[in-house]
């Protein structure tokens, strides 16, 4: 499809939900703000409600949540806080390699009960078409529950979402990704808040040096930075500074990943039947 006529797909769908209340996931990412500007501005045509649902989860920064409530609050919808504890209620206490899939299938099964409340017949989700190409588990979860994808299903790529948002004015449409922080961990390792929080204090201070793309691995006392290739020179630059901060964090060993940022890292070496 050409531009013009996924634009015109993406509008036609949105414009079918938003008959009737609409629940929108929301982390406050690119593609989930594209998606709520768009349900809230069908919406104003038929007078229905437009909720957006943020988890607050121990898997994800805090900085994610307050960018979500300043996003939600700039598109007009109602914002939800929904309080999920995933490491024991989903049963990914040990970073199992269908993690996502059990996360994912908890997470918009609570969800769905709260559109049921609210009266919500849809609820939908941002997925694009760059996420088929990846091992994303998660995906056969948001299948299975009946939720809705609209930018998947208008043919949507990363960068076109990017694109449109910035012709909406959405405020995060150069956001870097923010997947969540169990990422960071090898597949098996136990997973653990203080876990979590010292990642998130690594990878903050990391961008306050103003780096784009950033992920702090961790394999048990070794902190592995991943960035991208064209920022490495401010990581060896300021090298002592860093290794200093992670150190006081408790890792042990500190070193810079020479093949540079990459999403899915921890994905390597899974053989096909593990990801199945």
């Amino acid at each position: 499809m050409t531009w013009e006529e996924k634009c015109a797909c993406l509008h036609q769908r949105m414009e079918e939900y938003a008959q009737n209340p609409v629940m929108v996931a929301f982390s406050g990412g690119v593609d989930s703000s594209l998606l709520l500007k768009l349900a809230v501005e069908h919406a104003k045509k038929h007078g229905t409600r437009v909720y957006a649902v943020t988890a607050r989860t121990e898997l994800h920064s805090l900085e994610d949540m307050e960018i979500a409530r300043k996003v939600a609050t700039e598109t007009g919808a109602i914002h939800e806080i929904l309080q999920v504890y995933e490491l024991e209620e989903a049963g990914i206490q040990d970073n199992p390699v269908d993690r996502c899939y059990r996360c994912k299938k908890y997470l918009f099964q609570r969800i769905l009960q709260l559109a049921a409340k609210r009266q919500a017949p849809v609820v939908l989700e941002g997925t694009n078409v760059d996420d088929l190409k990846v091992y994303r588990p998660g995906l056969r979860a948001i299948e299975e529950l009946g939720i809705s994808s609209p930018l998947k299903e208008a043919g949507f790529t990363k960068k076109e979402v990017r694109e449109l948002a910035a012709a909406y004015g959405i405020s995060v449409a150069e956001r870097p990704s923010a997947p969540c922080l169990a990422t960071r961990f090898p597949y098996g390792e136990r997973l653990s808040t203080e876990a979590f929080q010292r990642v998130e204090l690594g990878e903050s201070y990391l961008k306050s040096l103003g780096l784009y793309n950033v992920r702090l691995r961790v394999h048990r006392e070794i902190a592995r930075i991943e960035v991208d290739m064209a920022y490495m020179k401010i990581i060896l630059e300021q090298r002592e500074e860093i290794i200093a901060y992670l150190k006081r964090l408790g890792y042990t060993y500190i070193t810079l990943d020479l093949e540079g940022f990459r999403s899915g890292s921890m994905d390597v070496g899974l053989s096909k039947d593990k990801k199945e």
